[in-house]
């Protein structure tokens, strides 16, 4: 059976042409420096974009005005979830190879891409309690807890717990990514394999652990990052690698206390939506850090 995505393909392709500098500069000549207004097809943005798809793919459950806010806000975030997830694996498909240089880039994008996330919490800032109160009710047992794509993140950046996919057991496609992430290596479990082949004297239980359990900060790590950052001179790839490690984990660190405030802020201790103790879930769960020798090891510099 064809996919969808491929049905969608060949128009896709046939609408979006490529064009030459060339052809740009005779086009303008043609219409005086004036945007072409006529198009055999559907509107090339579109065709790339989407944008009429994603502009249909908003369904409040009430009337209420706010409820637009609430509902495109958490479809931003989702696509932040997921745009920094590509970062993220591009990230550790680089540092396999050992191009460490390189790796730098999409970190320093998937760090941007976070810094969006964070700014996206401001279009809710809005939000009292009685505001979220107004169409909460009607969202039923939805809830961010549930969300597939901060899971994925989460497995990306080393946070893990094979309790969290219990959830998807029913959308087998979603269930199956997600179980192979949690059996893949995270970014952290690549970085420690990268230090190890730079001959930092890594055990080899912690280098052949099972990776669907969450990695315990071990003493050796720590050491290494300590010698790493002891190295100041400019092409000392590894330091510039945990600073921008860092950068990805004070970001996404941000974003999680900035829930922990909109929660506060709308629903207070109240029981969360998903079913868990809500604030003290989450607040719980900021204890777990993301690449944490790199933060014990700044004691001992």
């Amino acid at each position: 059976m064809v996919d969808q995505t491929e049905r969608r393909a060949p128009n896709r392709r046939a609408t979006v042409q490529p064009v030459t500098p060339g052809q740009r500069a005779e086009q303008a000549a043609r219409t005086g420096g004036e945007p072409t207004l006529e198009f055999a097809d559907m509107v090339p943005y579109d065709a790339y974009v989407q944008a009429s798809a994603l502009h249909k793919m908003q369904h409040p459950l009430s009337s209420d005005p706010g409820e637009m806010s609430f509902l495109m806000v958490s479809q931003i975030m989702e696509l932040y979830f997921g745009l920094t997830c590509h970062e993220l694996r591009e990230t550790q498909r680089l540092i396999r190879a050992d191009q460490i240089w390189e790796a730098l880039a999409p970190l320093g994008r998937a760090k941007l891409h976070l810094e969006g996330l964070n700014a996206a919490w401001q279009g809710l800032r809005w939000m009292s309690p009685a505001d979220f109160n107004r169409f909460r009710n009607l969202l039923g047992e939805a809830s961010g807890f549930q969300s597939a794509m901060y899971r994925q993140l989460e497995f990306l950046l080393g946070l893990r717990d094979s309790t969290l996919i219990r959830p998807f057991r029913r959308q087998a496609e979603v269930h199956a990514a997600l179980s192979a992430a949690l059996t893949t290596p995270s970014l952290w479990d690549d970085v420690l394999a990268l230090l190890a082949r730079r001959g930092f004297d890594l055990p080899d239980d912690l280098l052949d652990r099972d990776v669907a359990v969450e990695h315990d900060p071990h003493p050796l790590v720590e050491a290494a990052w300590v010698r790493i950052y002891d190295d100041a001179s400019p092409d000392n790839h590894l330091r510039l690698l945990g600073e921008a490690l860092s950068a990805v984990a004070e970001e996404f660190g941000d974003w999680r206390w900035n829930h922990v405030k909109a929660v506060q802020r709308t629903m207070g201790a109240k029981v969360g939506s998903g079913g868990s103790a809500g604030l003290a879930w989450l607040q719980r769960s900021m204890a777990r850090v993301v690449f944490p020798e790199l933060w014990s090891a700044r004691t001992a510099m």
